[in-house]
């Protein structure tokens, strides 16, 4: 504890160093949820920088009493999310006053991790869509991220049972949701010509380094 308190006090402080010690520590994980919450590996890019900045404004707020770092940090990140989420729709709104494109949006295939699958992770990237705002960010939180449910409750600032209740109902309606649309996709799939499938993205690349050059 007394570590993590003077880790705390020099992150308030203004020390730099100390600030990058949490960034070496938790980058890869911000980064893991912003992926999977947006299914694009530039926008959550993106969402991990806003964070750490955002972290950085913030820093007076990282007091002793922060008990998980991690936790303070995904629920800033959740909230960049959510201001993104906000930004993007009002984006939409433009753009479909313009003609429509034929560009079909292309989800990276290390959006849900484990999920190697391609056409499940289309269907729960569908599918997570579908949830309410506030079981999604439960459940991105505690499944994808690994987040304790006292972690979550922190990080979301929501009573633990909250986050039990809202756990358990966002994995019924996404099991259901996850084979509504497979079998959506297997009614409208087209038989594919031999030679014409398409390759798999790689891994989503490293950023860490190229973040910390940045700033």
């Amino acid at each position: 504890m007394g570590v993590k308190s003077s880790l705390n006090e020099r992150i308030r402080s203004g020390e730099r160093e100390a600030f990058a010690e949490i960034f070496d520590q938790h980058a890869r994980v911000v980064y893991a949820h912003a992926i999977r919450s947006t299914g694009d590996w530039a926008a959550a890019e993106d969402v991990m920088s806003l964070t750490f900045l955002e972290a950085w404004r913030l820093r007076h707020k990282l007091h002793g009493d922060v008990g998980n770092v991690r936790a303070w940090l995904l629920g800033i990140a959740t909230n960049v999310l959510r201001n993104s989420a906000r930004t993007a729709r009002r984006h939409s709104r433009a753009m479909a006053r313009l003609p429509a494109s034929e560009d079909a949006q292309d989800f990276a295939d290390e959006v849900v991790g484990q999920l190697a699958d391609a056409q499940r992770l289309a269907a729960t990237a569908k599918a997570l869509s579908r949830l309410k705002r506030s079981e999604r960010e439960v459940f991105t939180l505690v499944v994808w991220s690994g987040l304790s449910y006292a972690a979550t409750a922190e990080a979301l600032g929501l009573p633990t049972g909250t986050v039990r209740s809202r756990l358990s109902r966002a994995r019924t309606k996404l099991r259901r949701l996850v084979e509504a649309e497979l079998r959506a996709d297997v009614t409208a799939a087209p038989i594919a010509e031999p030679g014409n499938r398409r390759g798999t993205r790689g891994p989503a690349p490293e950023v860490a380094d190229a973040y910390r050059r940045n700033t």
